[in-house]
């Protein structure tokens, strides 16, 4: 995936609001104009040399379809179109399901699966004096989605992948069981240990 920067992002979400096609009318609308003429002029100046933009003859500006298959082809899977989309900025579920003009529900089933699978972390942040869930990439999410890039999007199960997670988690709680009860240290210890040994055998 070609990378894009916050501001690109942006720029590239306000076309897609506008229906493709955008102008300095629309830019001046938007919370873009915060940044001033001169770094909105290098940002489009940037996305036009990658070919995410182009210049119409009336000045305004379309995104290119290589623009728009970083984050709203259909071709994507929900899952893909949330990594990648973190892997631009840390957001709010409200935040994704603007972006990506995807409904809450759908979004948030695809979220679970990324936490579940340890792809995304979700933190309470303190927005405006509320309290608001923030998902960021983890490294392994990165791993997967740059995977897709010369893999494919089909490679991922995430059933499997949540089912390791769910045995190493129903391990680690029977070792807590086991440490906090009345047996005699030794047999403690033993039990403990064989039960570190099988989640190094799973290898998951």
């Amino acid at each position: 995936m070609r990378k894009l920067g916050t501001v690109d992002l942006e720029i590239l979400h306000l076309a897609k609001k506008e229906n493709g096609t955008f102008n300095e009318k629309n830019l001046e609308n938007s919370n873009l104009k915060r940044l001033g003429v001169g770094r909105i002029l290098d940002a489009l100046a940037s996305l036009k040399d990658r070919k995410m933009i182009s210049l119409n003859d009336d000045g305004s500006f379309t995104m290119t379809q290589l623009a728009n298959e970083i984050l709203w082809s259909n071709d994507i899977p929900i899952w893909a179109k949330i990594l990648r989309l973190l892997q631009i900025k840390s957001c709010s579920i409200n935040e994704i399901t603007d972006t990506l003009n995807i409904n809450e529900e759908k979004i948030s089933e695809d979220l679970e699966k990324l936490r579940k699978n340890q792809f995304v972390l979700m933190s309470p942040q303190r927005q405006e004096e509320k309290l608001v869930k923030v998902f960021e990439i983890l490294p392994e999410g990165i791993e997967e989605i740059d995977k897709t890039e010369t893999e494919g999007f089909d490679k991922i199960n995430f059933e499997e992948s949540k089912t390791s997670v769910e045995i190493m988690s129903l391990i680690d709680e029977v070792i807590r069981e086991i440490q906090n009860s009345n047996l005699e240290i030794p047999k403690k210890d033993s039990m403990v240990e064989k039960l570190s040994k099988l989640k190094g055998k799973l290898e998951i």
